[in-house]
Parts: structure tokens; sequence; C-alpha cells
């Protein structure tokens, strides 16, 4: 097996890790509220967010194969990779790719073991710029695109994550505020039931659309990859077997569970009812929609949490701002860590070069992502206790012991 194959087999496995960090990061976006209101049990709610995000993967490959060239300039207009990246079997783009995937999935487990929502988007988008300026120069970032519409660093990444949580927000604020008004006078018990079948549903549009956006990412690595070490040749089309490996990884990484972000998106922002979780769900669910219709990229992650802060807010409830700093300053930190941490991959992988260099940036990737499973196991987070009250000693990243905390009392679910 030469060079560029086994550099190949490294980019496929770590691109389908990435995947699998994505499925279980991003669980909380579309289940968390109604895992907290007992709308859905928490192995039920991962497990019907996990089919959907398998059937969601399959419904569209649009920006499959234009995702890695969102930020950094690794394709030409074609599709197809840079003539310069091709050389001795596309090796430095392989490189490229399989640096930014690490710091990608660096960042995504760092956010995970601190139980906070972050772009795995912009993680993947920001490890991949790191890489790519590391491997190309400053000039083979794309920071504005050519002036026509919104491109590159600041109209991919930085303008979308500042505007898409307000948008959310004001939308989940003004729907939960309406469903107040006009459902007060409806009994409590009537509320809950069908309150919490609504969130099923607006939770459900919200796996659809995370499998169709998401796990193109992945599709578009692998088939790039592919095309550099020349295993496939076409540019408007991604393998069978790319799509089905893709959609398996994100659905079995939805139905792990990231229970830490999932008891913090559920409980540390706002204690959410059945009708404020309808709201939130159903704001999350419209932001996402419109906006690949429009054809405008947004984090679904800022999306969810903007539009759980919006719909506590429209409810009058009490809102945790502790936390709420502490995700906004983790979005902040996501793309420029992503991209150090790329960056640092890149020039070690480099340095040494070949199937050595990208065999320790492997080895470097599988070491802290065992540090950090163990790590998770302090203080552990699962479906047992993901409902639990809230309490600042018994937040995922600060266990108060070393030992889980006791489970709340079960609540009898509605399905």
């Amino acid at each position: 097996m030469d060079a560029p194959t086994v550099i190949l087999a490294l980019v496929i496995v770590t691109a389908l890790a990435f995947d699998f960090t994505n499925g279980f990061h991003d669980t909380a976006n579309a289940m968390a509220a109604s895992i907290s209101t007992g709308a859905l049990a928490p192995k039920v709610a991962v497990g019907l967010s996990a089919v959907l995000n398998l059937v969601g993967a399959f419904l569209s490959v649009e920006v499959a194969l234009t995702v890695s060239n969102a930020v950094i300039k690794l394709q030409d207009k074609s599709g197809a990779p840079r003539p310069e990246l091709l050389s001795d079997g596309g090796e430095a783009l392989l490189l490229i790719v399989l640096a930014g995937l690490v710091g990608g999935i660096v960042w995504n487990l760092l956010t995970w073991l601190l139980g906070l929502p972050s772009s795995s988007s912009h993680a993947l988008l920001g490890g991949l710029t790191g890489a790519g300026a590391a491997g190309l120069g400053l000039a083979g970032v794309k920071w504005t695109g050519d002036g026509t519409k919104l491109d590159g660093v600041v109209g991919k990444i930085l303008l979308p994550s500042l505007l898409s949580p307000v948008v959310a927000m004001a939308v989940a604020f003004v729907g939960c505020w309406l469903v107040h008004r006009i459902t007060n006078s409806v009994m409590d018990r009537l509320e809950e039931r069908y309150f919490r079948w609504g969130q099923i549903g607006s939770a459900s549009l919200v796996s659809i659309a995370h499998g169709t956006n998401d796990a193109q990412k992945t599709m578009g690595v692998m088939t790039l990859a592919l095309i550099a070490s020349g295993h496939w040749d076409r540019t408007d089309a991604v393998p069978v077997w790319v799509k089905i490996s893709a959609a398996l990884a994100i659905a079995a990484g939805t139905y792990i569970g990231g229970w830490r972000i999932i008891r913090t998106l559920g409980k540390g922002l706002v204690d959410i009812t059945p009708r404020q979780g309808l709201s939130s769900d159903g704001a999350t669910a419209a932001v996402l929609l419109a906006s690949s219709h429009l054809g405008f990229a947004l984090s679904t992650t800022h999306v969810a949490t903007g539009s759980v802060l919006g719909g506590g807010l429209g409810r009058g409830t009490h809102v945790r701002w502790g936390t709420a700093g502490r995700m906004v300053v983790a979005w902040a930190m996501t793309f420029p860590i992503a991209a150090g941490m790329g960056a640092l991959m890149w020039w070690i992988g480099h340095t040494l070069g070949g199937v050595p260099g990208a065999l320790l940036v492997f080895v470097i990737l599988c070491a802290a992502s065992f540090w950090m499973y163990r790590r998770s196991r302090v203080g552990h987070v699962g479906a047992h206790n993901v409902t639990d009250d809230w309490d600042r000693s018994d937040r995922p990243d600060r266990p108060k012991d070393g030992t889980p905390p006791t489970a709340a009392p079960t609540r009898t679910p509605t399905h």
C-alpha cells in the first residue's frame, strides 16, 4: 500500500470520527427541550433523533462537494481539487484535511467534556482554515469571497455566528409570548399533554434538518479526499458508500447521546415548560429551514441555544445568565482554537512528513480523545440523571465529589 493510500485511509477514518462526534455533540439541539419537559424519555428521544438524522442525511447532497471550499481555497470552480495540491498522490491536500478534522474533533470533545453547546460546523471549518493557512499561507484562506454574496470566513462564519442566535431568540420570544397569552386559560393537564406532542413534532423537524445539513459536511470532506488521491473522478456526485457511512456515523453518534450537553441546554439555561419547549423547538426548526431555503449557513447549536433563551424570556422565567455567558465564550473561541489546533497538527505532520507524520497526528488525536473520555467518567452524566434539577455544583465540568449525582424521581413521559 503506497503512502497516499495510507493517508487517505486515515482521513476517511478521521472524517467518520468527526461525523460521530458531530452526532452526539448536537443531539441536544433537537432533543434537550423534549427530554427536559418529559415529552420524551431520554433513550427514546436520542433514538428518534438518530433515525431522523439518518433519514435527513439522504435527502440532499447539494453542499457535500463544496463545504470544504467555503473558507479555504482547496477547490477550483468545478469542485475539483486545485492542481498544485495533487502532486505526490494528493499528499499535501490529504494532510491539510486530516489536520483540519483533528482540530474539529478535539474541540468538539473538549466542549462536550465541559457540557458546553458549541458549533461542530465552525469547529470543522476552523480546523480546515487553520490547516489550510499553515499549508497554503494566508492567501489560501477565503476571507470575504468575491463580493457577490456572503462568503468566506466573514460571510460563512463570523456574521452567521453573531446573527443566528439573535434571530432565533427573537422568533422564540415572540412565539412563546403569544403561546402563553393564547393558552393561559387552558388547564395544565391539557397543556402538558398536547404541547408535549407538539414538542415531539418540532424536535423531529430539527433532527431532520440537522441530518440533512451536517452529514453532508463529512460527505464533502471524504469525497474531496477521494478525488485528491485519484480514487474518485466526479465532482457532481458522492460515492454511495460515502453517503451510507457518513449517515450511519452521525446517526450512531446521535444515538450515543451527548448527555452532558443535553443537560446544560435542557436544564442549565432555563426551566423549560412544555409550552416553552414547543415554542423553542418550533423557532429552531423555522429558522433552520428558512436559512436553508435562502442559502445561509447557520450553526444548529447557535440557533437552538438562542431559541431556548428566547423561549425563557418570552415566558418571563429565570434565565441563568452565567451559563449563557459561558456558552457565548465557547462560541467565540470555537473557530480560532480549532484553527490553531488544525495549524499545529499540520505543522507536526508536515515536519515529520509522509505516512509517519500523518500517523503521529492520528495518534495524538486518539490519545487526546482517550484522555477526555476517561475524564468524562468523573461526575458521569447519562440518561439516568440528565433531567436532575440543575445546581452549579452539579454542572458536568464541576462534579461535586467525583460521584454521579442522585437521579431525581422519574417522571412518566407522554408518548
